[in-house]
Protein backbone atom coordinates (compact mmCIF):
# COMPACT_ATOMS: atom_id res chain seq x y z
CA UNK A 1 0.00 0.00 0.00
CA UNK A 2 1.22 3.53 -0.75
CA UNK A 3 0.03 6.78 0.78
CA UNK A 4 -0.33 10.49 0.13
CA UNK A 5 -0.39 12.92 3.07
CA UNK A 6 -1.75 16.41 2.44
CA UNK A 7 -0.45 18.76 5.08
CA UNK A 8 2.26 16.22 5.79
CA UNK A 9 4.80 18.85 6.83
CA UNK A 10 2.72 19.73 9.90
CA UNK A 11 2.63 18.21 13.36
CA UNK A 12 0.27 15.28 12.80
CA UNK A 13 1.57 14.68 9.28
CA UNK A 14 5.18 14.52 10.43
CA UNK A 15 4.41 11.96 13.13
CA UNK A 16 2.32 9.98 10.64
CA UNK A 17 5.22 10.05 8.18
CA UNK A 18 7.62 8.85 10.86
CA UNK A 19 5.34 5.93 11.71
CA UNK A 20 4.97 4.95 8.04
CA UNK A 21 8.71 5.30 7.47
CA UNK A 22 9.52 3.11 10.47
CA UNK A 23 7.09 0.49 9.13
CA UNK A 24 8.74 0.56 5.68
CA UNK A 25 5.62 1.98 4.01
CA UNK A 26 5.76 4.15 0.87
CA UNK A 27 4.37 7.69 1.08
CA UNK A 28 4.56 11.17 -0.41
CA UNK A 29 3.70 14.53 1.12
CA UNK A 30 1.79 17.41 -0.47
CA UNK A 31 2.19 20.67 1.41
CA UNK A 32 2.72 24.39 0.85
CA UNK A 33 5.65 24.21 3.24
CA UNK A 34 8.83 22.12 3.19
CA UNK A 35 9.14 19.22 5.61
CA UNK A 36 12.00 19.44 8.10
CA UNK A 37 11.83 15.66 8.54
CA UNK A 38 11.16 14.40 5.00
CA UNK A 39 12.48 17.11 2.64
CA UNK A 40 12.88 14.70 -0.27
CA UNK A 41 9.33 13.36 -0.06
CA UNK A 42 7.47 16.69 -0.35
CA UNK A 43 5.76 18.14 -3.38
CA UNK A 44 5.40 21.86 -2.65
CA UNK A 45 1.85 22.50 -3.71
CA UNK A 46 -1.32 24.22 -2.53
CA UNK A 47 -4.36 21.93 -2.50
CA UNK A 48 -6.26 24.77 -4.18
CA UNK A 49 -4.09 24.35 -7.29
CA UNK A 50 -6.58 22.48 -9.48
CA UNK A 51 -4.18 22.32 -12.44
CA UNK A 52 -1.19 20.73 -10.71
CA UNK A 53 -2.88 18.71 -7.98
CA UNK A 54 -4.10 15.71 -10.04
CA UNK A 55 -0.68 14.98 -11.50
CA UNK A 56 0.84 15.07 -8.01
CA UNK A 57 -1.45 12.41 -6.51
CA UNK A 58 -0.25 8.84 -6.66
CA UNK A 59 -1.02 6.08 -4.20
CA UNK A 60 -3.75 3.89 -2.79
CA UNK A 61 -4.79 5.91 0.23
CA UNK A 62 -5.04 9.65 0.87
CA UNK A 63 -4.60 11.08 4.36
CA UNK A 64 -6.15 14.55 4.13
CA UNK A 65 -4.64 16.64 6.94
CA UNK A 66 -4.14 19.99 5.20
CA UNK A 67 -6.17 22.79 6.80
CA UNK A 68 -6.31 26.29 8.17
CA UNK A 69 -6.68 25.64 11.87
CA UNK A 70 -5.12 28.28 14.10
CA UNK A 71 -7.38 30.45 16.27
CA UNK A 72 -6.21 33.69 14.69
CA UNK A 73 -6.43 33.15 10.92
CA UNK A 74 -7.34 36.33 9.03
CA UNK A 75 -9.31 36.97 6.98
CA UNK A 76 -11.75 34.41 8.38
CA UNK A 77 -12.90 33.37 4.91
CA UNK A 78 -9.54 31.57 4.64
CA UNK A 79 -11.11 28.76 6.67
CA UNK A 80 -13.76 28.18 4.01
CA UNK A 81 -11.39 28.70 1.09
CA UNK A 82 -8.79 26.19 2.25
CA UNK A 83 -10.81 23.72 4.30
CA UNK A 84 -13.87 23.48 2.07
CA UNK A 85 -12.85 24.53 -1.44
CA UNK A 86 -9.43 22.93 -1.02
CA UNK A 87 -11.14 19.67 -0.06
CA UNK A 88 -13.41 19.99 -3.09
CA UNK A 89 -10.39 20.42 -5.37
CA UNK A 90 -8.72 17.44 -3.72
CA UNK A 91 -11.79 15.22 -4.20
CA UNK A 92 -11.89 16.05 -7.92
CA UNK A 93 -8.19 15.23 -8.23
CA UNK A 94 -8.64 11.95 -6.31
CA UNK A 95 -11.47 10.98 -8.66
CA UNK A 96 -9.30 11.67 -11.70
CA UNK A 97 -6.48 9.55 -10.27
CA UNK A 98 -8.67 6.65 -9.19
CA UNK A 99 -7.97 7.01 -5.47
CA UNK A 100 -10.74 5.26 -3.57
CA UNK A 101 -9.77 5.69 0.09
CA UNK A 102 -9.60 9.00 1.97
CA UNK A 103 -8.96 9.44 5.68
CA UNK A 104 -9.85 12.95 6.80
CA UNK A 105 -8.91 14.71 10.03
CA UNK A 106 -11.87 16.85 10.95
CA UNK A 107 -12.30 18.18 14.51
CA UNK A 108 -14.55 18.01 17.55
CA UNK A 109 -14.97 21.76 16.86
CA UNK A 110 -17.92 20.72 14.67
CA UNK A 111 -19.91 20.16 17.92
CA UNK A 112 -19.20 23.61 19.37
CA UNK A 113 -19.73 23.88 23.14
CA UNK A 114 -21.00 20.34 23.43
CA UNK A 115 -22.44 18.54 26.48
CA UNK A 116 -20.04 16.35 28.44
CA UNK A 117 -19.69 12.93 26.86
CA UNK A 118 -20.76 13.92 23.33
CA UNK A 119 -20.20 11.03 20.93
CA UNK A 120 -20.22 10.77 17.15
CA UNK A 121 -24.00 11.22 17.04
CA UNK A 122 -23.80 14.57 18.85
CA UNK A 123 -25.55 17.65 17.47
CA UNK A 124 -23.50 19.65 15.00
CA UNK A 125 -23.29 23.20 16.32
CA UNK A 126 -19.98 24.89 15.46
CA UNK A 127 -19.42 28.24 17.14
CA UNK A 128 -16.60 29.51 14.93
CA UNK A 129 -15.59 29.62 11.28
CA UNK A 130 -13.06 26.85 11.74
CA UNK A 131 -15.58 24.33 13.08
CA UNK A 132 -18.11 25.29 10.42
CA UNK A 133 -15.54 24.84 7.67
CA UNK A 134 -14.53 21.42 8.95
CA UNK A 135 -18.12 20.19 8.92
CA UNK A 136 -18.66 21.63 5.44
CA UNK A 137 -15.54 19.77 4.28
CA UNK A 138 -17.00 16.55 5.69
CA UNK A 139 -20.05 17.07 3.46
CA UNK A 140 -17.86 17.56 0.40
CA UNK A 141 -16.10 14.29 1.18
CA UNK A 142 -19.40 12.48 1.75
CA UNK A 143 -20.52 13.60 -1.70
CA UNK A 144 -17.30 12.20 -3.16
CA UNK A 145 -17.85 8.87 -1.40
CA UNK A 146 -21.48 8.68 -2.55
CA UNK A 147 -20.43 8.81 -6.20
CA UNK A 148 -19.11 5.24 -5.94
CA UNK A 149 -20.38 3.75 -2.66
CA UNK A 150 -19.35 0.20 -3.55
CA UNK A 151 -15.69 1.08 -4.01
CA UNK A 152 -14.91 4.31 -2.16
CA UNK A 153 -13.91 4.38 1.51
CA UNK A 154 -14.14 7.53 3.64
CA UNK A 155 -13.11 7.72 7.27
CA UNK A 156 -13.77 11.00 9.08
CA UNK A 157 -11.80 11.37 12.31
CA UNK A 158 -12.69 14.20 14.69
CA UNK A 159 -9.79 14.55 17.14
CA UNK A 160 -9.95 16.54 20.33
CA UNK A 161 -6.90 18.64 21.34
CA UNK A 162 -3.81 16.80 20.12
CA UNK A 163 -0.55 17.12 22.05
CA UNK A 164 2.94 15.68 22.03
CA UNK A 165 6.61 16.66 21.71
CA UNK A 166 7.08 19.51 19.25
CA UNK A 167 3.52 20.82 19.34
CA UNK A 168 3.49 24.46 20.40
CA UNK A 169 -0.25 24.67 20.95
CA UNK A 170 -2.30 25.38 24.05
CA UNK A 171 -1.25 22.24 25.95
CA UNK A 172 2.42 23.15 25.52
CA UNK A 173 1.72 26.72 26.65
CA UNK A 174 0.06 25.38 29.81
CA UNK A 175 2.98 23.06 30.58
CA UNK A 176 5.51 25.81 29.84
CA UNK A 177 3.87 28.22 32.28
CA UNK A 178 3.89 25.49 34.94
CA UNK A 179 7.55 24.69 34.25
CA UNK A 180 8.50 28.35 34.58
CA UNK A 181 6.54 28.75 37.82
CA UNK A 182 4.27 31.34 36.21
CA UNK A 183 1.05 29.35 36.14
CA UNK A 184 -1.99 30.56 38.03
CA UNK A 185 -5.12 28.43 38.04
CA UNK A 186 -8.25 30.18 36.80
CA UNK A 187 -11.48 28.89 38.31
CA UNK A 188 -11.83 25.72 40.36
CA UNK A 189 -10.42 23.33 37.79
CA UNK A 190 -13.43 21.03 37.93
CA UNK A 191 -14.01 21.19 34.17
CA UNK A 192 -13.08 18.08 32.19
CA UNK A 193 -10.76 18.01 29.20
CA UNK A 194 -10.46 15.36 26.50
CA UNK A 195 -6.96 15.03 25.08
CA UNK A 196 -5.35 12.97 22.30
CA UNK A 197 -1.69 11.94 22.43
CA UNK A 198 -0.06 12.18 19.03
CA UNK A 199 1.25 8.59 18.87
CA UNK A 200 -2.22 7.24 19.59
CA UNK A 201 -3.94 9.41 16.98
CA UNK A 202 -1.37 8.35 14.39
CA UNK A 203 -1.97 4.71 15.31
CA UNK A 204 -5.69 5.17 14.68
CA UNK A 205 -5.07 6.97 11.38
CA UNK A 206 -3.03 3.99 10.22
CA UNK A 207 -5.65 1.59 11.56
CA UNK A 208 -8.27 3.42 9.45
CA UNK A 209 -6.27 2.84 6.28
CA UNK A 210 -7.61 -0.72 6.24
CA UNK A 211 -11.30 0.22 6.21
CA UNK A 212 -13.49 -1.11 3.44
CA UNK A 213 -16.01 0.80 1.30
CA UNK A 214 -18.46 3.12 3.01
CA UNK A 215 -18.38 6.12 5.34
CA UNK A 216 -17.32 5.95 8.97
CA UNK A 217 -17.08 8.75 11.53
CA UNK A 218 -15.05 8.64 14.73
CA UNK A 219 -14.22 11.08 17.47
CA UNK A 220 -10.69 10.55 18.69
CA UNK A 221 -9.93 11.01 22.40
CA UNK A 222 -7.67 9.20 24.82
CA UNK A 223 -9.30 8.05 28.01
CA UNK A 224 -9.92 8.65 30.80
CA UNK A 225 -10.65 12.37 30.68
CA UNK A 226 -8.82 14.47 33.24
CA UNK A 227 -10.19 17.44 35.10
CA UNK A 228 -8.10 20.55 34.68
CA UNK A 229 -7.23 20.23 38.37
CA UNK A 230 -5.86 16.71 37.80
CA UNK A 231 -3.94 17.70 34.64
CA UNK A 232 -2.29 20.71 36.29
CA UNK A 233 -1.50 18.75 39.44
CA UNK A 234 0.15 15.98 37.41
CA UNK A 235 2.28 18.46 35.45
CA UNK A 236 3.31 20.37 38.61
CA UNK A 237 4.30 17.13 40.31
CA UNK A 238 6.46 16.02 37.37
CA UNK A 239 7.97 19.40 36.52
CA UNK A 240 8.33 21.05 39.93
CA UNK A 241 7.82 18.28 42.49
CA UNK A 242 4.93 20.29 43.90
CA UNK A 243 1.48 19.01 44.78
CA UNK A 244 -1.84 20.57 43.88
CA UNK A 245 -2.46 23.40 41.46
CA UNK A 246 -0.89 26.31 43.30
CA UNK A 247 -2.42 29.80 43.40
CA UNK A 248 -5.82 30.41 41.79
CA UNK A 249 -7.90 33.30 40.46
CA UNK A 250 -11.69 33.59 40.21
CA UNK A 251 -12.94 33.09 36.67
CA UNK A 252 -14.19 36.69 36.30
CA UNK A 253 -10.78 38.10 37.19
CA UNK A 254 -9.04 35.65 34.85
CA UNK A 255 -11.25 36.73 31.94
CA UNK A 256 -10.53 40.36 32.73
CA UNK A 257 -6.80 39.73 32.55
CA UNK A 258 -7.31 37.85 29.28
CA UNK A 259 -9.06 40.83 27.72
CA UNK A 260 -6.32 43.14 29.00
CA UNK A 261 -3.71 40.88 27.40
CA UNK A 262 -5.65 40.96 24.13
CA UNK A 263 -5.50 44.75 24.18
CA UNK A 264 -1.76 44.76 24.80
CA UNK A 265 -1.24 42.22 22.01
CA UNK A 266 -3.23 44.35 19.60
CA UNK A 267 -1.21 47.47 20.45
CA UNK A 268 2.20 45.80 20.36
CA UNK A 269 1.68 43.15 17.70
CA UNK A 270 3.00 40.48 20.09
CA UNK A 271 1.21 37.17 20.67
CA UNK A 272 1.03 36.75 24.45
CA UNK A 273 0.58 33.45 26.33
CA UNK A 274 -2.73 34.55 27.88
CA UNK A 275 -5.84 35.71 26.03
CA UNK A 276 -9.58 35.80 26.64
CA UNK A 277 -10.07 32.92 24.19
CA UNK A 278 -7.51 30.79 26.00
CA UNK A 279 -9.07 31.55 29.39
CA UNK A 280 -12.48 30.49 28.06
CA UNK A 281 -11.03 27.32 26.56
CA UNK A 282 -9.13 26.58 29.77
CA UNK A 283 -12.21 26.84 32.00
CA UNK A 284 -14.75 25.21 29.66
CA UNK A 285 -15.66 21.55 29.60
CA UNK A 286 -14.39 19.82 26.49
CA UNK A 287 -15.23 16.18 27.05
CA UNK A 288 -16.10 13.66 24.36
CA UNK A 289 -16.50 9.93 23.97
CA UNK A 290 -15.34 7.87 21.04
CA UNK A 291 -16.09 4.55 19.44
CA UNK A 292 -12.54 4.40 18.01
CA UNK A 293 -11.21 2.36 20.92
CA UNK A 294 -12.05 -1.26 20.31
CA UNK A 295 -13.00 -0.69 16.66
CA UNK A 296 -11.83 -3.85 14.90
CA UNK A 297 -9.48 -4.49 17.79
CA UNK A 298 -7.86 -1.06 17.94
CA UNK A 299 -6.06 -0.27 21.18
CA UNK A 300 -4.15 2.94 21.85
CA UNK A 301 -0.47 2.01 22.20
CA UNK A 302 0.25 4.60 24.93
CA UNK A 303 -1.79 5.48 28.02
CA UNK A 304 -2.81 9.12 28.35
CA UNK A 305 -0.78 9.56 31.53
CA UNK A 306 2.28 8.01 29.87
CA UNK A 307 1.83 10.37 26.91
CA UNK A 308 1.76 13.36 29.27
CA UNK A 309 4.90 12.14 31.06
CA UNK A 310 6.66 11.56 27.72
CA UNK A 311 5.78 15.06 26.53
CA UNK A 312 6.95 16.71 29.75
CA UNK A 313 10.22 14.78 29.59
CA UNK A 314 10.87 15.59 25.93
CA UNK A 315 9.98 19.26 26.18
CA UNK A 316 11.22 20.33 29.62
CA UNK A 317 13.17 17.74 31.59
CA UNK A 318 15.35 16.25 28.85
CA UNK A 319 14.85 18.45 25.78
CA UNK A 320 16.42 17.49 22.48
CA UNK A 321 16.52 19.44 19.19
CA UNK A 322 13.41 18.68 17.14
CA UNK A 323 11.09 20.41 14.66
CA UNK A 324 8.36 22.46 16.33
CA UNK A 325 4.85 23.17 15.09
CA UNK A 326 2.63 26.12 15.95
CA UNK A 327 -0.83 24.61 15.64
CA UNK A 328 -3.25 26.60 17.84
Amino acid sequence: MSYIITGGSGFIGTYLGLALHQAGESFRIIDKRPSATFPDLVTLLDILDADRLPQSLSGDTLFHLAAEHRDDVTPVDRYHLVNVEGTRTLCRAASLRGINRIIFTSSVAVYGFAPIGTDETGAINPVNAYGASKYAAEQVLRAWASEAPQTRSLTIIRPTVVFGPGNRGNVYTLFQQIALGRFVMVGRGENRKSLAYIDNLVAFLRHSAHSGPGVQVFNYVDTPDLTMHALVSLARQVLRAQSGTGPALPLALGLGLGHLSDGIAKLTGRRLPISAVRVRKFTANSSFTSRAHGHHGFRAPVSLEAGIHSTLQAEFLNPQPRPVFYTE
